[in-house]
């Protein structure tokens, strides 16, 4: 089960990912796309990133 992000959470999640990314980072899905955000973006969308998000304790 995919966790569910804020949109702040995802901004960060897709930011950190495409700079691996332009930095040589494999890309974890087949894509078509050049821009590291935009291959971030079908990740993130495709499940594939190992990214958790902790949150503080409610």
């Amino acid at each position: 089960m995919q966790q569910q992000h804020n949109r702040y959470e995802k901004a960060r999640i897709l930011g950190a990912r495409a700079l691996q990314v332009s930095y040589g980072a494999p890309v974890l899905v087949e894509t078509d796309q050049s821009q590291p955000i935009l291959i971030a973006a079908e990740e993130y969308d495709a499940g594939a990133l190992p990214f958790t998000v902790k949150r503080g304790n409610k």
